[in-house]
């Protein structure tokens, strides 16, 4: 069953059990889905693939991080707690997220791969790690285990 289908069931389910937050972070998850198919559609292409369902699940799932970040720091608990709850409900979606421990393990990986040495060499290990680690890991806690173990 692909994602689209999974998600119009769940909106389904959502609706008969008049889950608001569920039925409105599903119906957003489906309309960035069918905006994304919409502009893949020129190139040919009829469907999304999985990796380009997860690259739109990830993007929307990074836009809940931040804006909880922003309402934390604006001490606005209510909106905060809501995107988290919106989050969850991405979050079934998306591959399960790696440990810091995995993520420091394919990191170091990388890193002995391109031969990194120091600081300036972040951007040799960002591009391989982002790309293997795509979906699986937080982008802002790629980059920091990356910089800490490069010592930036």
């Amino acid at each position: 069953m692909s994602l689209k289908d999974r998600i119009t069931e769940e909106i389904k389910t959502a609706m008969k059990s008049q889950d608001k937050v569920r039925l409105e972070t599903l119906r957003s998850i489906k309309k960035v889905l069918l905006e994304k198919e919409v502009s893949v559609r020129p190139s040919g292409q009829t469907e999304l693939t999985e990796a380009q369902e997860i690259e739109a699940l990830s993007q929307i799932a990074k836009q809940r991080r931040d804006s909880i970040e922003q309402y934390t720091n604006a001490n606005r608990s209510d909106l905060a707690d809501k995107e988290a709850e919106e989050l969850a409900i991405i979050e079934t979606f998306l591959p399960a997220q790696m440990s810091d421990e995995e993520v420091e393990s394919a990191i170091a990986e990388i890193i002995t791969q391109v031969g990194a040495t120091s600081a300036k060499d972040m951007g040799k290990v960002m591009g391989p790690a982002m790309q293997q680690l795509k979906g699986k890991a937080d982008g802002k806690k790629v980059q920091a285990i990356v910089k800490a173990k490069l010592g930036g």
